[in-house]
């Protein structure tokens, strides 16, 4: 078995901006398009409901079957139902909404073992703001600073990420200082403008491609660097 690629994405999930990235990484696996709006359960089945329209939407546009998988706490998470509509899946897709309540949520849970599974056997997976800081190996408290960062679900246990970068200085210059605040050895912290992704093509964490219309950056020592569309981000050493 092969891994499937990995997308870390800073805003723009099921927009038809993003359509080309989802598309990519779609193409020449199962149509089977799973979304989950877990990260958005906190804010209401209204809000789901959205992220699942747009969802349909953007599967449309691409001539694939949407498969919405929505699991709103730990105990849904446990579904084997909810489990089984993973298999089979050409792309897994975690959008936006609280990081933290995401890989709460999911961590160790049936679901979460089953999106691991389909991405190990080649499906590709993906995470939109939220979706991508749960992804990584660490995840703070975005809306209650005071508390200490999780774990992460650990896709990519190497990567602290911060997405919508190019409005994170202006939003939450706190949060970056989190973020670049003892970073462990052999962990990169990344920054991902809206409308812009990182893509590991090969499930390895080592080489990262930029697509999209603004930058990457990788922050150290409290300098960063831009990467735009196009460029390659290699984090291997």
């Amino acid at each position: 078995m092969t891994t499937g690629p990995l997308a870390l994405v800073g805003s723009g999930e099921y927009l038809p901006v993003m359509a080309d990235v989802e598309g990519m990484l779609i193409k020449g696996r199962a149509p089977r398009y799973v979304q989950m709006p877990t990260a958005a359960a906190p804010e209401g089945e209204a809000s789901l409901r959205r992220w699942i329209q747009l969802g349909a939407a953007q599967a449309d546009r691409l001539g694939v079957e949407p498969v919405p998988v929505v699991v709103r706490d730990r105990d849904e998470a446990e579904s084997a139902d909810l489990a089984a509509l993973i298999d089979g899946a050409g792309l897994i897709y975690l959008s936006g909404g609280n990081p933290s309540f995401l890989a709460e949520t999911l961590r160790g849970t049936r679901v979460w073992a089953a999106v691991a599974a389909a991405w190990h056997a080649g499906a590709a997976l993906a995470g939109c703001s939220a979706g991508a800081m749960a992804l990584a190996g660490w995840v703070p408290q975005v809306r209650h600073p005071d508390r200490d960062a999780e774990p992460g679900l650990a896709a990519a246990p190497r990567l602290r990420v911060l997405p919508h970068f190019d409005r994170m200085l202006a939003w939450s210059p706190d949060l970056v200082a989190r973020a670049t605040t003892a970073v462990p050895d052999g962990t990169t912290v990344v920054g991902i403008d809206e409308e812009t992704a990182i893509i590991d093509m090969t499930g390895s964490g080592n080489d990262w491609r930029v697509r999209g219309r603004q930058r990457a950056w990788i922050l150290t020592g409290g300098h960063r660097r831009g990467y735009p569309d196009g460029s390659t981000l290699s984090l291997s050493g």
